[in-house]
């Protein structure tokens, strides 16, 4: 039954902590096997069995020997997806590894002088060419002659989410030398749970797309890591999330929920992303074999979010709750998230890498809405057709 939240104020509180208990490794699809030769533990895909090791249970939680980095200069090339939200992790890993002295070629699938190319994050790789980085366009077939047959010490895949589409950039890594292969996969391929959140090792949905790619790469390669990423907001990026939000609190429209909106979702600032990828490139040794959730360490509920939409934005927000089958829509195009628990923690970037989460949604927010009102999006004429049907039905009058 659709339900009415009657009108909140913008608030001044940070979402609530998640607790973090002792990592937890229940039964995975994806086998672990323990190295003694070196510290840090390999994941390999040879089969699919059901195996936990002893020492990954609630009553041994594992420790790891701290990393140093090897202070070495990388030849990176970072092969970017040209749509999406995973878009923008490429851009922000440029400029970060470009602002610590290492090179970088980023490889854009696609034409330069696509329509696409005129979009962020692509419309700002001038930032890229300005700190000494390069930028390219090109087949992911054919990287060789897109990169003109440069040499990498470091190869980030951005773009596959298939084997098919990521075998080709593995082969040619291979057969030229490359010493490290890093993937971004997606937090998506876990299979629901009765216990949240997700974390390193939790059982995948076998027919993933993103499993045959990761079991390729752990066959291919010695040095190698995974990153699954989720929800992720920051400047550049062009897959509504936050926009969302903004698009009708700014109008004064309701804000469509389905359920009851305390559902638990990750949402990190790409910075953190790229600061977990350049950790790997420089501790090379720490993360090969692992599996990293590229995530933020704070979970945020779904009504937490149009709350804090709606503080970044000094305005008030009415959340409507709404059954997505009683009122007959789709949520999938109804809301930009999943509508139910969806969220992971990374526990092993921290364990092994030492890396550190800056996310800080209410602060990083108002960062997004002042580039919302920036580019006109505030005023630009648009159409609610799914949230109209919503509302209809609930029979809730909107602000004239």
């Amino acid at each position: 039954m659709a339900t009415l939240v009657s009108s909140c104020c913008p608030f001044s509180c940070s979402t609530p902590s998640t607790p973090r208990p002792s990592p937890r490794f229940p039964l995975s699809s994806l086998p672990r096997v323990f190295s003694s030769s070196r510290s840090s533990f390999l994941f390999t895909y040879s089969a699919r069995i059901s195996l936990v090791h002893p020492l990954m249970s609630r009553s041994n939680p594992r420790s790891y020997p701290s990393v140093k980095a090897s202070g070495e200069n990388k030849k990176v090339l970072i092969l970017n997806t040209n749509s999406g939200g995973h878009a923008v992790i490429g851009f922000y890993f440029a400029k970060e590894l470009l602002g610590r002295g290492h090179e970088v070629t980023i490889m854009t699938v696609g034409d330069e002088k696509s329509d696409k190319m005129k979009k962020p994050p692509f419309n700002r790789f001038s930032e890229i060419v300005n700190g000494g980085g390069r930028t390219v366009w090109g087949d992911p077939t054919e990287v060789g002659k897109a990169v003109e047959e440069a040499a990498f010490d470091v190869v980030l895949e951005n773009n596959g989410k298939d084997l098919e589409t990521v075998r080709p950039v593995v082969d040619w890594a291979k057969s030229c030398g490359v010493k490290q292969f890093l993937y971004i996969s997606s937090a998506g391929i876990y299979k629901p749970t009765d216990e949240p959140p997700h974390v390193e090792g939790d059982m995948v949905k076998v027919d993933a797309s993103h499993i045959g790619a990761e079991e390729y790469i752990a066959k291919i390669f010695n040095s190698w890591a995974i990153f699954r990423p989720q929800y992720m907001i920051g400047s550049g990026n062009n897959k509504d999330c936050e926009e969302w939000f903004f698009d009708r609190i700014v109008r004064e429209r309701p804000v469509p929920i389905p359920g009851s909106g305390m559902q638990l979702t990750n949402i990190s600032h790409v910075r953190d992303l790229s600061s977990m990828l350049t950790l790997a490139v420089e501790n090379p040794t720490a993360a090969i074999g692992n599996i990293f959730n590229c995530v933020s360490d704070r979970a945020v509920t779904l009504n937490g979010m149009a709350k804090l939409c709606a503080q970044a934005a000094g305005r008030p927000v009415n959340l409507l709750h709404y059954d997505p089958k009683a009122v007959g829509v789709d949520a999938k195009k109804a809301f930009p998230f999943r509508a139910m628990h969806f969220y992971a923690e990374p526990r092993a970037a921290k364990d092994i890498l030492g890396w550190r989460c800056s996310t800080n949604l209410a602060e990083d927010l108002k960062e997004r809405f002042e580039e919302y009102v920036k580019i006109g999006r505030d005023t630009k004429p648009m159409q609610f057709e799914i949230d109209d049907k919503i509302i209809e039905t609930v029979n809730v009058p909107l602000a004239v």
